[in-house]
């Protein structure tokens, strides 16, 4: 096979003897030192290390112009006084000139001694974050912001990577390349975005620019939370003219190759750099074009030097990566990408439908109802959204009530396209809508234009640039010509009904048809790309005709009404809610529907709840929520009334517990129920004084939030105790005071406390502590801990609370309530969360005598604890935990659950232990297992991308470090593994 030649092909150059190359250093420089081959593509780069610094010499192929090395040179020197950017300066050799000559195997080289600039590259394919490929974005955008009137580049020639030249490339090599399979998608897909791209050669600005701003030629250093985030650029090889707007695409291409990037992935660099150098609408449409045309050359280069120079192992490893970064590029249209662009960046554009000649379904009647399959459908409540079905059954059963014609909803993010446990989200956005009728319907031509076929029932009708694809068609049409008005055939009939599909399209360079539906992160894209053709056969104004949008409105209406109403409820949320009162995530999706252990945002995005330890039962549970309606349209009071449900709910309380515990109030929260439990040790015992445990949460009232002693949720905590709260160590087995067996020792140091604050004429009213303690993260009490604190607490007449609102109702799986691990009986027991299963409902269970003794304060009243409605929520959970056999769950998927963690921690060293019991786990970051050093930051970060993934966790303890692994106790041992497999990935790859 021949090999082509060009002015721009540059064969490499082979290695040049190390020894050669420390005689070049000593001779041109004066440096000696250790030299190291770094490998290049076409250049030879060799790292060297001397006593006073690292270096590396950049040995130039014999193409190189040495007046454009001295500009790379200058073009450095620039940015570094105007960027604040780690760059690579050149060091003058010993005659002044940052040039140097030399020959190595008889061909005559130019070199440049730089500096070594430190940092590591981030070319791995591990996964980039949002700020991370934001900052890549930004250091584009000050390279050339910086470049821009710099002019010490004269382009005597073309450049292979000057993406003005990316079509010539592309079909000079690809006949040449050894997979020509490979090659002729590469050349098909460039040849259609120089398409796209021709309108606006002679429209983008040009100037200097880098060219090659990637993740391999960016320099990072670890941040906080252990992402590598770029602080500089080197490797200016690839400096000279080019169109401004090549070098974002250049770095948006280096993005696609990464773990889990798709085209979307890219919107934070394009952000990012149009914050720094704001591009043009010119340059907005040719960005997309010119990263497909960039991860063309680079495949079709990346394999010509590898048949130039098979024993190139830097060309050859780069293989795989660059055909991923085409494969991502050419994975979307460019046309819906540059929709895309345009849509985040505020620039929705306005293209206009043809006016419609002819009504599409001229018998169609006025009142067709439309299906509601949105996140907030009513009719697909109980999970039915789950079925694969379930578009039909709602469908029929609609048609059924009488309707001849219901239709579904073009731009709606579908509830019933969501899916569960899939860490990809599902593409929920309608592109086209359905038609089902009860009878026959024919369908005409709305404007001139060609028909084909596709498949058995499909017709497509091609006018100009766009395409009304018709699927569900008894065609009686032939394929050609048609008139405006021309009866293309009726609605076929399947399984007694008849179902039309209806979509448009935007007939796209690349060809092919478009999918029925979107994923969320490129329904703008597609939305404009896929207009509503609603009004093909609806009449603007008929009945219910209003969820579409203006027939000739921008095509991206539906979709940028979507995304403004959830911006501006956030900014809502922020003006008028407390902003203490803080929400999960800086940019959290608007979660508007739940299932079981699933949670569902209004794009239809599915996410796993492993954090909602209030709802015990799961999301939507159809048994509660019929039983609350029914009660609320019966009665809802207060418990001063008479009626049976609040006595049955106390007596099913007393029944779940010791016989002592005999005696039950019924609150609102577990804020409340402790307050309470304090306040009757007080009454009870005619003392105030109260010992807490360290990082121990509570609640927020002013009892409640005086005993809670985490940092966590309050930084003052432990200094802005009310002098009557006393505290002891946290039982920390793992990183406490006493670790391990020692922990043993906990115990008899807080007994001793007690004991001594008694001595000191300040007995206690009460000792308070969750019995499996929560807020660390889930963790065991050391054996015996309660025992001998609680006969302390008694020695001294006080009284013994044991807070179970988070750790009761069988989240332990081997134990109902939390005081059971430890073999103990409290006097006082607090309930709140799982009782009401999100419902607002607590309560304190606790012995008769200590009930009565509230009688000194007054009387106890609380207007919705215990009210009708409450008290049916709580003994409806009660009896679903009971019949659904919840506590089971919780300790068998429990135990799968924490094993999977187990293995996790053997592989992955960030994990420094794994708690809990049942479905009341943590696992516990940290930098050193050693040091035990918490990894906070970096578990927040490990958060964001967890949700990324489909999956909702949040950090806990007083040092945020470890995952708080609470879940609906109906979680299946699916869900458990699709959370440890996301952990893996996250571990494994990044985040």
């Amino acid at each position: 096979m021949g090999i082509p030649s060009a002015d721009w092909l540059v064969r490499p150059i082979g290695p040049v003897d190390e020894a050669e190359v420390s005689a070049v250093l000593a001779e041109r420089f004066g440096v000696t030192g250790t030299v190291h081959d770094l490998g290049s593509q076409q250049d030879r780069n060799y790292r060297v290390r001397t006593e006073t610094g690292d270096y590396v010499l950049k040995i130039a192929n014999p193409a190189s112009d040495p007046a454009a090395l001295r500009a790379q040179c200058a073009a450095v020197e620039r940015l570094a006084d105007a960027s604040g950017l780690r760059l690579p300066r050149a060091h003058a050799g010993v005659d002044g000139e940052v040039v140097q000559r030399l020959s190595a195997g008889g061909v005559e080289l130019v070199c440049r001694l730089l500096d070594y600039v430190p940092g590591e590259p981030i070319m791995d394919s591990r996964y980039l974050a949002p700020p991370v490929v934001a900052r890549l974005g930004e250091l584009a955008g000050r390279v050339v912001a910086g470049l821009a009137d710099f002019a010490g580049v004269e382009q005597e020639r073309p450049q292979l990577w000057d993406l003005r030249n990316a079509l010539t490339v592309v079909e000079t090599l690809a006949p040449h390349l050894p997979d020509q399979e490979r090659a002729a998608r590469v050349l098909r897909a460039s040849r259609a975005a120089h398409t796209l791209l021709e309108p606006f050669v002679d429209r983008l600005p040009v100037q200097v620019i880098h060219g090659d701003v990637t993740d391999n030629n960016v320099v990072c250093e670890p941040a906080a939370d252990g992402r590598r985030m770029p602080v500089g650029v080197i490797d200016f090889g690839d400096l000279g003219l080019g169109w401004t707007v090549a070098e974002l695409a250049v770095t948006c291409a280096s993005v696609l190759h990464h773990h889990g990037a798709g085209p979307a992935s890219v919107l934070p660099a394009v952000h990012a750099f149009h914050a720094v150098r704001p591009l043009a609408n010119e340059e907005v449409d040719a960005l997309w074009p010119l990263v497909v045309l960039r991860t063309s050359v680079m495949v079709v280069s990346g394999q010509y030097d590898t048949l130039l120079d098979p024993g190139n192992s830097y060309a050859s490893v780069a293989l795989d990566r660059e055909w991923a970064m085409f494969e991502a590029a050419v994975s979307v249209p460019a046309e819906v990408m540059t929709a895309q662009l345009r849509h985040a960046l505020g620039r929705p554009s306005a293209q206009l439908l043809p006016v419609a000649e002819h009504t599409l379904l001229p018998g169609l009647p006025d009142d067709v109802a439309s299906l509601d399959l949105s996140v907030s459908s009513e009719e697909l409540h109980t999970g039915r959204w789950l079925a694969p079905d379930a578009e039909t059954v709602l469908a029929r059963a609609t048609l059924t009530a009488g309707r001849t014609a219901v239709r579904t909803r073009h731009g709606e993010f579908r509830l019933t396209r969501t899916t569960v446990d899939d860490s990809v989200p599902a593409a929920t956005c309608a592109l086209g809508v359905e038609l089902h009728l009860t009878g026959p319907a024919e369908i005409r031509a709305p404007w001139a234009g060609t028909v084909t076929r596709h498949g058995d029932t499909g017709v497509t009708l091609h006018t100009g640039g766009l395409d009304l694809l018709l699927d569900g068609v008894d065609a009686e049409v032939q394929p050609g010509p048609v008139v405006s008005g021309r009866r293309l055939g009726t609605v076929a009939a399947r399984e007694g009904v008849r179902v039309l599909g209806i979509q448009l399209f935007r007939s796209c360079a690349t060809g092919g048809r478009p999918p029925r539906f979107a994923p969320p992160e490129l329904a703008a894209g597609w939305l404009e790309v896929c207009p509503d053709p609603t009004r093909l056969f609806l009449a603007p104004d008929a009945p219910d005709a209003s969820s579409s949008a203006p027939y000739d409105a921008p095509l991206s209406a539906r979709d940028a009404q979507q995304a403004i109403t959830e911006a501006e409820l956030l900014e809502r949320r922020e003006h008028s809610f407390a902003t203490v009162q803080e929400h999960y995530f800086e940019t959290p999706p608007q979660i508007e529907r739940g299932w079981r252990h699933h949670l569902v945002d209004t794009r239809g995005r599915g996410y796993l709840d492993m954090l909602n330890n209030v709802t015990i039962l799961g999301h939507g549970h159809p048994g509660l929520g019929e039983a609350v309606h029914r009660q609320w349209r019966r009665l809802n009071t207060n418990s001063r009334f008479h009626y049976a449900s609040v006595v049955e709910l106390s007596e099913r309380l007393t029944g779940l517990l010791p016989a002592e515990l005999d005696t039950v109030f019924l609150v609102n929260s577990g804020s409340e129920a402790v307050d309470l439990a304090l306040r009757l040790a007080w009454a009870a015992t005619g003392r105030q004084d109260v010992v807490a445990v360290e990082e121990a949460y509570h609640g927020w009232t002013y009892a409640s939030d005086a005993v809670s002693t985490s940092i966590a949720d309050n930084p003052n905590a432990l200094a802005s105790r009310p002098p009557w709260v006393h505290t002891v160590a946290a039982p920390n087995s793992y990183r406490g005071r006493h670790r391990g067996p020692q922990s043993l020792r906990y115990a008899p140091e807080a007994a001793a406390r007690i004991r001594e604050l008694a001595d000191q004429g300040r007995p206690l009213a009460a000792f308070v502590c969750e019995p499996y303690y929560g807020n660390a993260g889930g963790m065991a009490l050391p054996d015996g801990y309660l025992r001998q604190v609680y006969e302390a607490t008694r020695d001294v007449g006080g009284l013994c609370v044991a807070d179970e609102v988070q750790v009761g109702y069988g989240r332990l799986g081997s134990h109902f309530w939390g005081f059971e691990q430890q073999g103990v009986v409290p006097d006082i027991v607090t309930v709140a969360k799982a009782m009401g299963n999100g419902h607002p409902l607590g309560a304190v269970i606790t012995r008769r005598d200590i009930a009565d003794a509230y009688r000194t304060q007054g009387y106890f009243f609380s207007s919705a604890g215990g009210s009708p409605v409450s008290s049916v929520v709580g003994l409806t959970v009660l009896d679903a935990l009971r019949d659904e056999d919840l506590q089971t769950n919780a300790r068998e998927i429990g135990a799968h659950l924490k094993g999977r963690l187990l293995e996790l921690a053997e592989r992955h060293a960030l994990i420094g232990a794994v708690h809990g019991s049942g479905l009341y786990l943590g696992v516990e970051f940290v930098r050193d297992r050693e040091s035990l050093e918490p990894a906070t930051e970096e578990t927040a970060a490990i958060c964001d991308r967890l949700r990324e993934l489909g999956v909702i966790v949040q950090p806990t303890s007083d040092r945020q470090c470890v995952l708080k692994i609470k879940p609906p106790l109906c979680l299946t041992r699916r869900s458990a593994d699709v959370f440890a497999d996301a952990l893996d990935d996250v571990l494994t790859h990044g985040w």
